[in-house]
């Protein structure tokens, strides 16, 4: 069994997604889909997979974890100890409501000063309700942008992380699509 979840978790780190019944048959060998559904059970049941409501497949937060070693000092060096305290999620670590949150990849540097770089992805959250001072998506006059969302005289404007930039005034409509929870980049 364990050569089979092996191969469906193959699947799911090469695609990016979990595999349909059809292609766990295909993947494992066998010649019915009865013995795909109880492979499935067994899996379920250890918690190696989940199904959603629709009843496919869903990586298990196992899959998604990594180990949490500790502190890591960004000033003077000090002793540094590799013992693993704990495991952490990187979904659940990124997504506090997964549901409403997706990703963009930024593009330009008008937001540099925030920490925000070319080519980072933003993980961004629909639905809440954002304050003066947060990282927003916004549609401004027809227009979207990241900015910081700020007030004047009771009037919203963006503000960019970048001297080279101006503020963004509104002349007609600006909408707030989301909040900007977090940023990933790779080296």
């Amino acid at each position: 069994m364990d050569s089979h979840k092996d191969k469906i978790f193959g699947f799911y780190q090469a695609k990016k997604r979990m595999p349909s019944f059809a292609e766990v048959m295909t993947l494992v060998g066998f010649k019915s889909k009865n013995a795909v559904s109880k492979l499935i059970d067994r899996l379920v049941e250890e918690g190696a997979v989940l199904k959603d409501a629709t009843g496919r497949l869903i990586p298990s937060q196992t899959l998604n974890e990594v180990p949490l070693l500790g502190l890591v000092e960004a000033g003077f060096p000090s002793e540094a100890d590799s013992q693993t305290l704990d495991t952490i999620d990187v979904n659940d670590y990124l997504f506090e409501h997964k549901e409403a949150s997706y990703m963009l990849r930024v593009k330009g540097d008008s937001m540099i000063d925030a920490g925000i770089q070319e080519g980072d992805m933003v993980i961004a959250e629909r639905g809440k309700t954002p304050k003066p001072g947060d990282i927003v998506i916004a549609n401004v006059d027809g227009g979207w942008t990241m900015k910081y969302l700020r007030h004047k005289a009771g009037k919203p404007y963006l503000e960019p992380a970048n001297k080279k930039y101006h503020n963004i005034y509104p002349q007609e409509n600006l909408e707030i699509a989301a909040v900007v929870r977090g940023v990933v980049r790779k080296y």
